[in-house]
């Protein structure tokens, strides 16, 4: 028997039983719980770098948007919330659209 011992999905288990096969769960405790979110965002981003293709790429853009929505109520927020802090950097900073790559700053 494969042992996994990570966060899933909360359908998995679901998806396992119904295919005939028998899995054991926990729920997480809350700090367990953030520290799997964030293992399982450091996961979906190297998935996400060793994507092959565009539609698998944005399959795990899609997977760390979940995690990402997930760690934001975690922190005591919601997805709006993120995205208002997010457009609010956006408005201050700027976006990552122009392609913009510094170089250096010559502090002189």
């Amino acid at each position: 028997m494969p042992t996994y011992n990570k966060l899933v999905r909360d359908k998995i288990p679901h998806i396992i039983t119904s295919s005939g096969k028998e899995c054991r769960t926990r729920i997480l405790d809350p700090e367990e719980y953030k520290q799997e979110l964030r293992t399982k965002l450091s996961e979906e981003s190297e998935e996400y770098m060793s994507a092959a293709s565009d539609q698998e790429a944005l399959e795990e853009l899609a997977d760390m948007l979940e995690v990402i929505r997930a760690l934001a109520e975690v922190h005591g927020a919601n997805i709006a919330q993120l995205d208002k802090l997010r457009a609010d950097k956006a408005e201050a900073r700027g976006g990552f659209q122009e392609r913009v790559y510094l170089i250096d700053v010559d502090e002189a």
